[in-house]
């Protein structure tokens, strides 16, 4: 008996002690609040994939928004309004008007008339703010409302990353006095009228129960909250939809009659503002989006929620949002770690790499599919089951085992990690001394590219939003590369650094660079669509081509080694590239000779390249024929004359390095990408410059910076043509408007 237990013990070895050491470990993580914000993040997502859920049109809305204070033509709402429109609203019969507007002062005309409406309105409940921080100290309420007892805290409570998740049923001040919460208060006078009202529970007297549902409060651990302050009585916000789920109608709405006279007959009126400049808007759940900018949720609208959800659950019993015990949650980890390390030891090698890769793959996503299929389940009938650690447990238990059985691989391994591309590691692998320091020389067509400009646009982005950029023009342009079967070698901020030649040879490296670089130009197009989706300047690449001799292979230390290229072409390929202006592709005689028949040239230049003592030759691509049949879509620039000149002073640029020398000159002429300058000194053509407009009466005011490119456009002397690489929004928008008054002109 003892043998065999013996041999299914060893059988299973790995799997004995992975799982549990990967849940310990994933335990004490989560315990240490590491899986917090992601556990947030996979609730918002089920929250926003559940199936949407009926309107409650026991909750309405009366909102004051920027077209009532145009209507009204008063940004403050005065008392003597707001005393009309509860007067209006109270003869419909509602079981309860809450008023989510603050009232601690008096805001004349009409105060008398509000405070005899607060006297004499009993289902009336006004708000205070009870706990104060250092942005917004406590408010007071009414005192007319305080004095009946007709007041709620509005108080709203914030995670870590601005979300409001939670709700309260109510709070104690710093003086120890309890108050219900706005949105509680009002829910109990409308149950008041259905003869439901709060029961203590002598067996848990810290629990209320309210008509068919029990309450629990909010523990610190509760669902994928770790040791969060639950302090007064906190519940999870159940929404029941995103932004204006509510029917919402205008206080103009209701003083001009505009809704029928029932309309708030046994329904909860909360009134509030909802217009954007209130400012009293909050970050939620369905705030969050893949494909578009948060949305906030107007604080009125956060309470109504709560409303609803209390009534909800004391008359129609939909399940509240419950979670785990820490034990049994713990469990659930071992559980999913124990699954995890199954399936990598199960499908170990012994039949085949095939076999093993492709049930390793399936056995996976299968348990993928159960895990977040059966907790969204689960979410639907109301219980929030960790997924994060899980997936970290099953991730964790299947790198454990994976790491068990290829131990003997080290070498292997440390030739994956060393090298950024597939082609790159396959070709090395292939080689007994891919993995050694050094290089070959070989002949390759280099391509650089680099966005114009971008450098000025990004300093007035914050980090994030240039990063977001980064990445959607990136991946657009790592598509076109590896579909031209380039090697990407380096990523440099916004420009790229692309291999055709190496580490394969082909023999139309040459032809599919250029095919590349125009299929990249057209990736822009697309790239420039998402920018105006998210209300950004189109973005502006130029791209230089080089075919030459160079040292290829791998360069640093036995620790760390990057497969990369060495010499004088490289360099080339960098200034052929700083001549370029928005959409246009240059290329050296080099590449033009080894691309063959088909490139469409639509000009070439000599120009003397920085470091190179003899000028080069330089053409600009249009397009390349069979069997890529790709051509750039080129824009001839129409240059009108101002009706007014603008002076300007500009300095020349000699790579990132601005000149001190400023120079004077003027604008005199406009395009819808560029300008004709009129100056005293002239600028080689292809020269980088640095622009500032100068305004005012005296031209004494300096615009912000722009930058531009002169161009080899023939024309008189002490004028030249530019194109801009780099506008301000501001001074985009003015040239632009000054440009269309010159067509009008025209």
């Amino acid at each position: 008996m003892a043998q065999p237990i013996k041999r299914v013990f060893w059988e299973w070895r790995g799997v004995w002690v992975t799982a549990p050491a990967v849940a310990g470990i994933v335990i004490l993580l989560r315990l240490a609040g590491i899986f917090q914000s992601w556990e947030l993040s996979v609730y918002d997502q089920y929250l926003r994939l559940r199936p949407p859920q009926p309107r409650d049109n026991r909750i309405a809305i009366v909102g004051f928004d920027e077209a009532d204070v145009k209507e009204s033509q008063n940004a403050i709402v005065p008392d003597g309004v707001y005393a009309k429109l509860i007067e209006k609203l109270a003869a419909q019969k509602p079981r309860a008007i809450g008023l989510d507007i603050y009232r601690d002062i008096p805001i004349p005309p009409g105060n008398e008339d509000l405070v005899r409406v607060f006297q004499s309105t009993p289902n009336l409940v006004g708000i205070e703010k009870v706990v104060g921080d250092s942005k917004k100290e406590a408010v007071a309420p009414p005192p007319a409302l305080k004095a009946k007892g007709q007041v709620g805290a509005n108080d709203i409570i914030f995670d870590a990353d601005t979300k409001v998740r939670r709700g309260l049923l109510q709070l104690e001040t710093a003086n120890g006095e309890i108050i219900p919460s706005f949105g509680f208060y009002l829910a109990l006078l409308y149950l008041d009228a259905e003869g439901i009202s709060v029961e203590d529970n002598p067996k848990q007297p810290n629990i209320w129960k309210l008509g068919k549902t029990t309450f629990a409060p909010l523990k610190p651990n509760d669902g994928g909250y770790v040791r969060t302050d639950a302090k007064g009585y906190q519940i999870l916000l159940n929404y029941r939809g995103g932004r204006e789920y509510f029917e919402t109608v205008s206080i103009s709405d209701i003083l001009k009659d505009r809704v029928p006279k029932n309309w708030a007959r046994d329904r909860v009126i909360i009134i509030g503002a909802v217009g954007e400049t209130s400012q009293d808007f909050f970050f939620t759940p369905y705030s969050s989006s893949l494909f578009a900018l948060p949305e906030r949720m107007a604080g009125v609208e956060v309470h109504a929620n709560i409303t609803s959800q209390i009534i909800s659950a004391a008359i129609d019993n939909p399940t509240l949002i419950k979670s785990w015990s820490e034990p049994v949650e713990g469990l659930w980890i071992l559980l999913w770690s124990s699954v995890g390390a199954l399936l990598s030891w199960q499908g170990r090698y012994k039949k085949g790499i095939r076999k093993f890769s492709w049930n390793r793959i399936l056995g996976f996503i299968l348990a993928g599919g159960v895990l977040f299929g059966s907790t969204y389940w689960a979410f639907l009938v109301g219980w929030w089951i960790p997924v994060m650690p899980p997936i970290l447990a099953i991730s964790g238990a299947a790198f454990a085992i994976t790491a068990y059985l290829a131990r003997n691989a080290d070498k292997v391994r440390e030739t994956f990690g060393r090298y950024l591309t597939d082609e790159v590691v396959a070709t090395l692998l292939e080689n007994p001394d891919g993995a050694k320091l050094g290089g070959e020389r070989r002949k390759i067509t280099i391509l650089t590219s680099d966005l114009r400009g971008f450098t000025a646009t990004s300093e007035r982005l914050p980090p994030e939003e240039v990063l977001k950029i980064l990445n959607l023009y990136l991946g657009y342009m790592a598509d076109a590369i590896t579909e031209y079967q380039g090697t990407i070698d380096e990523f440099m901020g916004d420009g790229i650094l692309v291999l055709f030649g190496a580490p394969t040879t082909r023999e139309d490296d040459a032809r599919r660079a250029v095919a590349c670089a125009v299929a990249m130009q057209l990736a822009m197009i697309p790239v420039n669509e998402e920018m105006k989706k998210l209300d950004l300047p189109p973005l502006k690449m130029g791209i230089g081509i080089n075919t030459g001799e160079v040292v290829v292979g791998n360069i640093g230390s036995t620790k760390r080694t990057k497969y990369g290229i060495v010499g004088n072409q490289v360099n080339l390929t960098y200034r052929i590239e700083s001549f370029t202006t928005e959409g246009q592709i240059l290329i050296s005689q080099s590449t033009l000779n080894e691309a063959g028949e088909g490139v469409k040239i639509d000009g070439e230049k000599q120009v003397q390249a920085k470091g190179i003592k003899a000028p080069i030759t330089i053409y600009d691509v249009g397009g390349i024929g069979e069997p890529y049949n790709l051509f750039l879509l080129k824009e001839e620039q129409v240059f009108l004359p101002l009706a007014e000149e603008i002076p300007i002073q500009y300095a020349v640029m000699e790579g990132k390095e601005i000149s001190a020398t400023l120079n004077s000159g003027r604008l005199i002429e406009l395009s819808a990408k560029g300008a004709k300058v009129r100056a005293e000194n002239s600028v080689t053509p292809l020269t980088n410059i640095r622009l500032q407009l100068l305004t005012g009466n005296t031209t004494s005011e300096v615009s912000d910076d722009l930058y531009a490119k002169v161009l080899e456009k023939p024309t008189d002397n002490g004028t030249f043509y530019i194109q801009f690489t780099a506008l301000p929004p501001d001074l985009e928008m003015m040239l632009d408007r000054l440009y269309q008054a010159c067509k009008s002109a025209h």
